[in-house]
């Protein structure tokens, strides 16, 4: 299939995990990809294994002087952007006691800021027909002890799925959201858990998982995709759950 031939996507926190997969299905499917990350080295080590077809820019979400330079930088690359999947971000976990400033400020500005002027700022480069697609998560759909702030700053990505659909209409620009449940990434790795300590979270999670397995980031891929394709058309203002049914299944 060349659904994307001749596309161009930008994906935000497109070095590994789930912004990685939907780079790679993306590009096999005809079109170019410009990815970001934090650090110099994951961009270009991701853009090497992506191939010919892959451009990149170190910008990190939670540094508002990197967003506001995003649309200069992909301007560098490309003058138009048919898909935007705003997917960086990561997990930061604490109980309601032990939360400080800093962690609540770290997620904040990252997931809500960091999305809220990505968008911002690549909108003048979207063209008619084009999509943005929202990284959300199954937590908002229930309450996990020690996810208050991760869930409250996704519940606030997912209230821009609908305001920015209301706002993007005349421009005939659909946008929605994917909503994955536990996905094999790097989550943990911000939270300052050891290699261990990750290992034994992820064991404890999977038997709450009707499918008993973790899914992997391309079959969240595979949705953002579909929700960027033509065979979509429809569909706006929505979000889409890929969680094995854990946010439904009790």
């Amino acid at each position: 299939m060349q659904r994307f031939k001749d596309k161009v996507a930008l994906i935000t926190g497109g070095t590994n995990g789930i912004g990685f997969a939907t780079a790679e299905q993306f590009i096999s499917e005809g079109g170019k990809a410009i990815i970001t990350g934090r650090s110099k080295e994951t961009v270009n080590r991701a853009v090497e294994k992506l191939g010919a077809n892959a451009q990149g820019i170190v910008s990190d979400a939670g540094n508002i002087t990197d967003v506001l330079s995003l649309q200069e930088e992909i301007k560098a690359h490309t003058d138009v952007v048919n898909l935007l999947f705003a997917n960086a971000g990561y997990g930061k976990f604490s109980d309601v006691a032990s939360a400080d400033e800093s962690h609540f400020d770290e997620l904040f500005n990252t997931l809500v800021k960091g999305t809220f002027f990505t968008v911002q700022q690549v909108l003048p480069l979207l063209i008619t027909g084009s999509s943005i697609i929202l990284n959300t998560s199954f937590v908002t759909e229930i309450g996990m002890a020690n996810f208050s702030v991760y869930s409250a700053a996704k519940s606030a990505v997912q209230s821009f799925i609908k305001t920015f659909a209301a706002e993007f209409t005349e421009k005939d620009i659909r946008v929605n959201g994917v909503s994955p449940g536990h996905i094999k990434t790097n989550i943990f790795n911000n939270t300052g858990l050891s290699a261990e300590q990750i290992e034994g979270a992820i064991q404890s999670i999977i038997p709450s998982i009707p499918f008993k397995r973790l899914g992997s980031p391309g079959e969240i891929a595979e949705a953002v995709l579909f929700l960027a394709s033509d065979q979509a058309s429809y569909i706006h203002g929505t979000e889409l759950t890929v969680d094995a049914g854990t946010s439904v299944i009790r």
